[in-house]
């Protein structure tokens, strides 16, 4: 496994080229964060923030949400694909929001992971853009660009999450997390034919050594 310098040696290299990043999905508040997370299941961002643009007009806030008909909802995010689920789980996350939480999105892990729609992944995306509190969200991406380099061994987000939470400081899980994202959508795609001949990571890469 690799060791704290080793990731810390990872986090500056992709630091050095992409920089402080910033959540991709638009959102002015949390509770439009925690919708949009829900959205991006299997959704291309831009496309998630296109419908939330109609979405954030008919229902800017839990109280609207929840009094918004669900067939509604359906047809606003029918583009984000799985949108019957996802209407369903969008109408009961606000009304949970307002029942339970004044109206407000909760700022735990525990809180968050109970909502509807909602499990540890996008947690940590609420609990690091929205409210400043580190969490390292594991997403396909993640998986794939880490288990590829090495430094894992798994594919479950969970114990993935964990190791590089053992490995490295709080204050860089948040942008730690966009920046393999983004690394992984640029450069080390999915499939057999990652760019690797732009990567600046082949000399630490698993992947690249065993080509």
């Amino acid at each position: 496994m690799a060791t704290p310098k080793q990731w810390r040696a990872l986090y500056d290299d992709l630091f050095a080229l992409y920089g402080e990043l910033g959540c991709p999905l638009d959102h002015a508040t949390p509770f439009r964060l925690l919708c949009a997370v829900m959205l991006s299941a299997q959704c291309r961002d831009d496309r998630v923030n296109e419908v939330t643009k109609e979405l954030f007009c008919a229902a800017p806030d839990p109280e609207s949400m929840a009094k918004l008909d669900v067939a509604r909802i359906a047809e606003i995010i029918k583009p984000c694909g799985l949108y019957r689920n996802k209407s369903e789980n969008l109408s009961k996350c606000a009304k949970m929001l307002v029942e339970q939480f004044g109206g407000e999105v909760p700022r735990t892990m525990d809180e968050l992971t109970k909502l509807p729609g909602i499990g540890r992944k996008s947690a940590n995306v609420v609990l690091g853009n929205a409210f400043g509190i580190p969490g390292f969200p594991a997403d396909t991406h993640v998986i794939r660009v880490l288990n590829r380099i090495g430094y894992v061994s798994t594919s479950d987000p969970v114990r993935i999450e964990a190791e590089v939470n053992a490995k490295t400081p709080p204050e860089l899980w948040t942008n730690f997390s966009h920046l393999i994202i983004v690394h992984g959508r640029r450069v080390c795609h999915a499939g057999a034919r990652p760019e690797c001949d732009k990567c600046p990571l082949t000399d630490r890469c698993k992947h690249f050594r065993s080509r």
